[in-house]
């Protein structure tokens, strides 16, 4: 629960407060050869790494510099890449396929087309300039030890329920991301408020019992495992398979549950393109594509294994109509409704 009315206002009028220029949270290297490809990413590398290191084995002429990044900040570095007043990545890889979108129709990538490119399904490819390597589900969590078997929400329906028959119990217990700090968080509450009827009193019910808006998806999910929140929702489902603790449940929602895919880009100017072009087609390899199911980057399908119907997933497409969450009517009535729901006087 904070205020933050006056700079979302002002990001909305295009006036945001001067900040100090963005920078990636960590680095690492791997493989040893001549030419350094440089992975721009939002994906955390602890997650990732298995597969980055298979692909510096099978390129062994290549020596990869991995940047893990805030998907916001690698939107404003790689802007400022295309226009000249920054260094390019050779490949971006984001989860803010939006910002991707947006780099995309600015001219800022290198196009490249490959069978594996060619084959991808049109949801997860835009002009041969952008390319979907995952399909990761957002998620409701919740605590085992603090939920009651019968409580637990398997809808949004049932969450709005529950938080109107229990305020008491789940009083500043909700977690969510802050949509300002997270393209994520922004992403899926953009995808939300198209989706689904209940996305107003969805904001209703959080302002009543104080929900928080917070950031990043591990302190979210470490949150509910400590017991300070309860319930957390529309967390990336993949970081919490890898993170969760036994007492922490997740939940695909039956009515829908959005499917978020990360996206892949070369930058024009990139200085090894050929290179990039190789690790887009190893990630879309069947070996690649299978260790990132087992990293859970991939979600399962199968009804059997998910409980989800597949009438109830809800791809994010990677097409124009995703431009529509960077539109500033767009960003402002949307950041205005947040700040409404999550101000220090909610609730």
């Amino acid at each position: 629960m904070k205020t933050r009315l006056l700079p979302l206002l002002l990001l909305a009028l295009g006036l945001a407060l001067p900040r100090a220029a963005p920078a990636q949270e960590r680095v690492e290297s791997f493989g040893a050869g001549a030419t350094e490809l440089t992975l721009r990413s939002t994906t955390d590398i602890d997650i990732i790494q298995p597969v980055i290191e298979r692909f510096a084995e099978l390129n062994p002429d290549l020596s990869l510099r991995y940047e893990q990044w805030g998907s916001n900040n690698l939107y404003t570095s790689s802007r400022a890449a295309c226009a000249g007043r920054a260094a390019p990545a050779d490949a971006l890889l984001s989860s803010g396929a939006h910002h991707m979108l947006a780099l995309v129709n600015a001219a800022c990538a290198h196009p490249y087309r490959s069978p594996a490119s060619a084959a991808l399904p049109d949801e997860r490819r835009w002009r041969d300039e952008l390319w979907g390597i995952t399909e990761e589900p957002a998620v409701i969590i919740y605590n085992t030890e603090a939920l009651a078997a019968g409580d637990v929400p398997r809808t949004r329906f049932a969450l709005l329920d529950l938080m109107r028959k229990k305020p008491e119990l789940l009083r500043s217990r909700i977690a969510t991301y802050d949509i300002e700090d997270s393209g994520l968080g922004y992403l899926f509450a953009h995808a939300d408020s198209l989706e689904a009827t209940t996305f107003g009193a969805m904001l209703e019910a959080f302002s009543r019992i104080g929900a928080i808006a917070t950031c990043c998806s591990l302190s979210i999910i470490d949150g509910v495992s400590e017991g300070r929140y309860y319930i957390a929702y529309n967390v990336l489902g993949s970081y919490a398979e890898a993170r969760a603790a036994p007492n922490v449940g997740i939940i695909l929602p039956e009515d829908y549950t959005l499917m978020m895919s990360r996206a892949f880009m070369i930058p024009k100017g990139a200085p090894h393109p050929e290179a990039a072009q190789r690790l887009l087609d190893f990630l879309l390899s069947p070996e690649a594509q299978g260790m990132l199911a087992d990293l859970g980057l991939v979600a399962a399908t199968d009804p059997s294994e998910t409980g989800l119907l597949p009438s109830a997933r809800r791809l994010i497409a990677l097409a124009p109509p995703l431009l529509l969450a960077l539109d500033r009517s767009t960003r402002e009535r949307l950041f205005r409704l947040w700040d409404e729901a999550f101000s220090a006087d909610a609730g």
